[in-house]
């Protein structure tokens, strides 16, 4: 049996930096004057790999333009970075020209990390069989370690040392190489400022992913956490979930591993060695000779190293060159049209792009053109359109092209007069296609397309298909943007936006800028691929039996959240800047208290000056803890355990929560209020939670905290449209209960619900086996803890930690309540073994939450999916219900021609700016649409309250 082969990627800026600084103290400088560090440095690194390891498949990976959806999905992402040395920005062109000298592949993707290269070539030749071996000192990567991929680390010193799966569980002490991910998102990295969980170290997140075992279940799960711990857990849940996801290698470039295109072969000696003299590199000319005249004599003659030669190239499938053989020129309706017909391809595995996939896209003219078009678009029954705009934010956007597309390969596209009296008499011709009840709409994100073309007095009618949305039905758990749709589902690379306008910042250039040609390329080629999608995810969304979800929820809410966007929220400033003064007098009476209990002032902010303090002058513990650098440990978790033994520390961190409030809401909020409509408008993002609730986003109203008594004074800042409003929210209560009691038919929670019993103190009665007028609080307290627990799998140890009962106490407890509840229990026992026979568990309207790790060998990883099986169908049905009523409460309100306006949804709870007078009527329309959104074995019940300001309606 022939020997596995190996295949080596090397980091490439992670070894060119390393080599860069390793010469720091004494940079190698040519006699030109070039420092030369870098590619000295790389050079080492890659020829003792050659050396040591003679891989018969090897590739060198490079970025190119960072992470685009990273930075889409946090914009401070790597924004702390410090500019490139001018030393290794020099370096690059030369370490690129030596490479393709040796015919050793460069890899590289417009728009992503060499990480995320890395890890998809890695997987895609596992399953070709290799074993690779990723050549870097990054700890990132030790998330793709598995039986047959490495971390190949250089080590100080010299040498290198190889981590499998032994290894990264030893030293992130974890079970599963997946876990690093959790691990990474927990305590996040400053050097690509992926923020983490406040207060979470190391050490914490080590303790955390033991008990946990990931970064959902630990946010599941965080009322069996105590103290600053638990509230800065449960107010920054979605910051835990983001940074999981900045620090996850993506697995999905579009980039193929070609196994001949990696076989090493003999270099050209002549050309890489004119290079060296160039640079005068006498040493490591020597060494490269050495290296591959030892390789040589090793070969047959005629053979290169591993197999035949190959000519190597970057294989960069980003860019699309313009003006390429076969591109004609012609006219039709009076405009300026393009067809190209394919190239010879590339190679097999490249992926198809506009120069090498057959299309006909032209741009219409004006008058007779735009004339002729319009008749030829009304006669269509379903049309893909796109718009193309001046800014992300529809708020401010302003029309600069739109394309359509009805046909696979064919679109058009409609340029736009900068002169806004002129694009509204444009946007007029085409009013009777939009308004057209008749013409089914498609497009990709439509909820922004609606929302800039509301702006111009349009609104869009007839049904509706968002490729985003149907794909998120489809697989929830993956991306759904355009480009990686494409690329998955057609094999086809689209122009990117970075391409055509650059990259952001005060170069980038505006859509009205580019060529006429250009925009017909680009806008065009989006609204064909977004046709083409559509066929696609018609079928699967059949296949998967989320139609209905589809047509009956997500589409229709889909408009109902463009309104509530375009509507906004009013906000009162002057309140805000009243509190801001509040806490500024809070944080300085504490910030002189803190300094009065510590004898002197100091930074309280900084890390190490407030740990001297605390642990060298006021000797506050005996053996306090350090930081790896040396530090003292000054993180939430340390104080938290400390705080109810020395006023300093208490006051540290209410400190710490007012300095939080201050920066995050108070002074932030004003700065998100639009100055063309005087509101504060959030994005409602229907694809991100994979259960299927609603995110919040810019500014984010769903974590606006309600724990502390300055925190819910955010809420007070929220306030009608004028004083003929007022604000009415509407909470349902105790949804989730209700749901669990509805789906596992549990009788005696069913009886508690339908006779308006405090479930809490219902469910005390039945476990202490007390009468219900004789519960005590502690009792009910304890009952609502298992209550809420047993939705997220509450384990002895954790309600042990959340109560004032012993574990053996709290194991007694829960056997008690499962064997109260006998039903429920065999619920959550079905439930697990639907998803273990297939694969996925669903809500009461069919929303599949998949459950890839359900069969898992490894106890960790399978329990959380465990739990998430119990978990998914509650919380989603939470989230489609709630949905359902928004559908039905907005169709009432255009109906009857209300002026209230639906304006928040905040996980179960809804806020209107209720117009006075119709105040009664819109409250009871409210509660009926709500209670009777959807119909369970359990009466819903929702909470009223109205109020001049959000805290008073709540």
């Amino acid at each position: 049996m022939s020997e596995q082969k190996r295949l080596f990627l090397v980091d490439a800026y992670a070894l060119i930096f390393r080599g860069y600084y390793a010469f720091i103290k004494n940079p190698r400088i040519n006699s030109k004057g070039e420092d030369t560090s870098a590619i000295m440095g790389f050079m080492n690194s890659l020829l003792d790999v050659i050396k040591r390891e003679r891989p018969d498949h090897l590739a060198v990976c490079f970025d190119k333009g960072g992470s685009v959806d990273r930075v889409e999905m946090f914009e401070a992402y790597k924004a702390n970075r410090d500019e490139t040395p001018e030393g290794i920005r020099t370096a690059i062109p030369y370490i690129c020209d030596i490479l393709e000298a040796m015919h050793i592949p460069i890899m590289v993707k417009e728009g992503f990390e060499a990480d995320d290269v890395i890890g998809t070539l890695a997987k895609k030749a596992e399953k070709e069989g290799y074993k690779t071996y990723m050549v870097t000192p990054d700890k990132d990567f030790a998330q793709l370690v598995s039986e047959n991929i490495f971390m190949y680390r250089p080590i100080f010193g010299g040498g290198y040392e190889t981590w499998g799966i032994p290894e990264v569980q030893k030293k992130f002490e974890v079970t599963d190489p997946l876990q690093v991910i959790d691990f990474l998102g927990m305590m996040g990295d400053a050097s690509d400022n992926i923020p983490g969980l406040p207060g979470v170290g190391e050490k914490t997140a080590k303790k955390f992913i033991k008990q946990f075992g990931s970064m959902e279940n630990l946010l599941a799960n965080t009322d069996q956490l105590k103290g600053k711990m638990k509230e800065n857990l449960e107010a920054n849940k979605e910051l835990g979930l983001l940074s999981k996801q900045l620090a996850t290698i993506m697995l999905d470039v579009p980039v193929e591993f070609c196994e001949k295109d990696f076989e090493m072969s003999e270099p050209d000696i002549p050309k890489v060695t004119e290079i060296f003299e160039e640079l005068e590199f006498r040493r490591l000319t020597d060494n490269f000779l050495k290296t591959f005249s030892a390789e040589a004599e090793a070969l047959q003659p005629g053979q290169g190293i591993g197999g035949t030669p190959f000519k190597s190239k970057v294989q960069d499938t980003s860019t699309t060159s313009k003006g390429a053989a076969g591109e004609g020129q012609f006219s039709l309706f009076g405009a300026t049209a393009s067809a190209t017909q394919p190239n010879e391809p590339f190679a097999e595995h490249t992926r198809h792009t506009s120069q090498t996939s057959s299309h006909f896209y032209q741009s219409v003219a004006p008058g007779m053109g735009t004339q002729l078009f319009v008749k030829n678009l009304m006669n269509q029954s379903s049309v893909c359109f796109d718009t193309e705009t001046t800014s992300l934010n529809p708020l401010t956007a302003e029309l600069v092209g739109i394309a359509f597309s009805w046909e696979i390969g064919k679109g058009f596209y409609l340029p736009f007069p900068e002169d806004q009296n002129d694009a509204q008499e444009l946007i007029e011709i085409l009013r009777p296609f939009f308004e057209n009840e008749a013409i089914e709409k498609i497009g990709q994100n439509l909820k922004y397309d609606i929302k800039v073309l509301a702006k111009y007095n349009i609104t869009v009618k007839g049904k509706l298909f968002d490729t985003m949305l149907a794909h998120y039905l489809i697989n929830p758990d993956m991306r759904h943007n355009m480009d990686v749709l494409a690329e998955t589902y057609l094999n086809y690379t689209p122009i990117s936006i970075t391409e055509l306008i650059g990259k952001k910042g005060k170069n980038q250039r505006s859509m009205r800028d580019i060529p006429l040609k250009e925009q017909t390329e680009y806008a065009v080629e989006d609204a064909d691929i977004t046709l083409q999608l559509k066929e696609h995810f018609e079928k699967e969304l059949g296949e998967a039996n989320t139609q209905k979800l589809f047509d009956e929820i997500e589409i229709p809410l889909l408009r109902v959240l463009a309104d509530m966007e375009l509507e906004g929220i009013n906000l009162d400033e002057h309140f805000l800047n009243s509190l801001a003064e509040k806490l500024d007098n809070d944080i300085k009476t504490l910030e002189a208290n803190i300094f009065k209990e510590a004898g002197e002032e100091f930074n309280i902010a900084s890390p190490k000056q407030l740990g001297d303090i605390l642990f060298d002058k006021l000797k506050l513990v005996d053996k306090p803890k350090k930081t790896k650098t040396g530090q003292y440990a000054t993180g939430e978790e340390i104080l938290s355990y400390l705080a109810k033994d020395h006023t300093i520390i208490q006051h540290i961190l209410e400190y710490r929560g007012l300095a939080k409030l201050k920066s995050t809401y108070v002074d932030a909020l004003p700065t998100q209020v639009e100055p063309s409509t005087g509101r504060v408008h959030t994005d409602y993002m229907q694809t991100v939670a994979a259960t299927g609730r609603l995110s919040s986003n810019n500014p984010n109203l769903q974590n606006i905290p309600i724990r502390t008594e300055r925190g819910r004074q955010v809420r007070k800042a929220f306030v009608p449209r004028d004083a003929d409003y007022t604000l009415l929210a509407a909470d349902y209560s105790q949804i989730e209960l209700r749901i669990i009691a509805a789906l596992s038919e549990e009788e005696n929670m069913i009886h508690a619900f339908k006779n308006g019993e405090d479930i809490h103190a219902s469910t005390a009665s039945k476990v202490f086996s007390v009468p219900l007028e004789e519960v005590t609080r502690e009792q009910r307290s304890n009952a609502k803890t298992v209550n809420f627990g047993i939705i997220y799998g509450v384990s002895a140890f954790g309600l042990s930690n959340q109560t004032d009962l012993s574990r053996s106490e709290a194991k007694d407890l829960i056997d008690t309540y499962y064997a109260t509840y006998p039903k429920l229990r065999r619920y959550i026992s079905e439930q697990i073994d639907f998803a273990r026979d297939n694969g996925y568990v669903q809500t009461v309207l069919g929303r599949r939450r998949y459950l890839k790790d359900i069969n898992s060998r490894n106890a960790v990883v399978r329990g959380a999916a465990e739990r998430n099986a119990v978990n998914a169908p509650i919380q989603g049905s939470a989230a489609d219900i709630i949905k359902l009523a928004m559908i039905n409460i907005h169709k009432k309100l255009e109906e009857g021609k209300f002026k209230t306006k639906m304006l928040l949804q905040v996980h179960d709870e809804l806020v209107f700016d209720v117009y006075n007078p119709e105040l009664e009527a819109i409250k009871k329309m409210v509660k009926t649409e709500m209670e009777s959104a959807y119909t369970l074995t359990v009466p819903l019940d929702v909470d009223l309250g109205v109020g001049k300001d959000w805290l008073e309606a709540h």
